[in-house]
């Protein structure tokens, strides 16, 4: 019975946050932007292209990252959040269907403390629903991975929460830090990257994840030009849990 509650949801760009850690302070103010991504498997094969789209309203910033499979298969994930001083999540929805997907439909806000959840543990399985009140820590930053990982001063180490649903919602521990630098290379230029990993084995939360779902989660793997103006790179790994490695990158232009 524990293992058909196993997708614990490890979107693309979900995150971090430890109970009682400091929030992610705002070193690199967002503004509104519009970016296009490639969506590949670790040998390089193209399965789909995608959108990351922001636009700022004030001090509250709405994101909108959509990812299109060959397959036609949808990632679609939107996330609030404002920045006052500190970046704080205020919405968040996902919806991801398809054959790549098991299925899963969840939003939940900060204004009315509310979630709701559709999940699958595959594709043709049975699906499940939930619905209820979600407290939301200070430091829950869903869909908001770039944000952290720019805003990180160098040496540090980030933790956080992830509110995951079996449907229900759980919060679970993460770990991000940097892991090394490699060479990139755009349009003949070359660049280092700093590569950031997600350790979700923290504090021991790897033993209660692994207890549902048979197994340690995967890590997950990101890389950014860090300097005045931080840039996304790749980001490698599942997106969600005991789903293939895909790799999610910035789309050259052909």
């Amino acid at each position: 019975m524990v293992a058909r509650h196993g997708w614990l949801f490890l979107i693309v760009f979900l995150w971090v946050a430890a109970a009682g850690a400091d929030t992610v302070r705002v070193r690199f103010p967002e503004a509104t932007t519009r970016g296009f991504l490639a969506v590949r498997t670790p040998d390089g094969a193209l399965i789909g292209h995608g959108e990351l789209r922001q636009r700022a309203r004030g001090v509250e910033i709405d994101s909108r990252l959509t990812l299109r499979f060959k397959d036609g298969s949808l990632h679609d994930e939107s996330t609030t959040y404002s920045q006052r001083g500190a970046f704080r999540l205020e919405a968040y929805s996902l919806t991801q269907r398809g054959p790549s997907f098991p299925g899963a439909e969840i939003a939940f806000d900060r204004k009315s403390g509310r979630y709701r959840a559709k999940t699958r543990e595959r594709p043709d399985g049975p699906e499940e629903t939930a619905s209820g009140e979600l407290e939301m820590p200070a430091d829950l930053y869903n869909g908001m991975a770039l944000l952290v990982l720019k805003n990180m001063a160098p040496g540090d180490r980030t933790t956080g929460q992830l509110a995951a649903f079996t449907p229900k919602p759980r919060l679970l521990r993460m770990e991000l830090r940097r892991e090394g630098e490699d060479r990139v290379t755009f349009a003949g230029n070359p660049k280092q990257a700093t590569r950031f990993l997600v350790d979700l084995e923290v504090g021991g939360v790897g033993s209660v994840v692994a207890s549902l779902i048979g197994k340690t989660p995967p890590d997950l793997r990101y890389w950014l030009v860090l300097g005045e103006a931080p840039a996304f790179v790749r980001f490698e790994g599942p997106m969600f849990l005991n789903g293939p490695v895909w790799r999610v990158e910035m789309a050259g232009v052909e």
